[in-house]
C-alpha cells in the first residue's frame, strides 16, 4: 500500500510506502508520483519518504525505486529525507540510491517532524535542542 500527498506551498511531496509492494501496484504508484512532481514543475521540489513500515522490495521493486529516484533527480527534486526504521530497507535504499544519484540530496530522519523542518526551511536540530 502507498499514499501521496502534495504541498503546493512548500513545494514538498509526501509520500510512504507500507508493507510488500509488488511491481503492478509500484507501477501505479510510479505514475501518481510523476504526477504529482509534474504539479509542482519549476519548484525547487522536496520529497519526505516515509519507509517505516515498508518490507525488503523485490529486485524487480527495487529497480523501479531507483527509476523512481531518477526521475525525480531530473524532474527537479533538490531535497529527500527519508524515515527508515529497519536496517534492511535501509541498506537496500542506500544502495538504491547511490545507483540514481540520489544520495548526494538525501538525509535519513527518524522523526518526522525534524524532516519536514529540514526540507522546508533547512533547519538541523542539534540532538540536544529540546523539542
Amino acid at each position: 500500500m502507498y499514499s501521496i500527498e502534495i504541498n503546493k506551498q512548500h513545494a514538498l511531496v509526501e509520500f510512504s510506502l507500507d508493507g510488500t509492494i509488488r511491481a503492478d501496484e509500484m507501477m501505479r504508484f510510479m505514475n501518481e508520483l510523476k504526477a504529482a512532481t509534474v504539479s509542482l514543475a519549476g519548484t525547487e521540489m522536496k520529497v519526505l519518504v516515509d519507509v517505516r513500515t515498508f518490507r525488503p522490495a523485490s529486485p524487480e521493486v527495487a529497480e523501479m525505486i531507483r527509476q523512481v529516484q531518477a526521475n525525480g533527480l531530473e524532474d527537479g527534486v533538490k531535497r529527500v529525507a527519508e524515515l527508515v526504521d529497519s536496517q534492511v530497507v535501509a541498506l537496500q535504499l542506500n544502495r538504491v540510491a547511490r545507483e540514481s544519484g540520489t544520495d548526494k540530496i538525501l538525509r535519513r530522519f527518524s522523526d518526522a517532524r525534524e524532516a519536514r523542518d529540514w526540507l522546508i526551511d533547512g533547519i538541523e536540530r542539534d540532538v540536544h535542542e529540546a523539542a
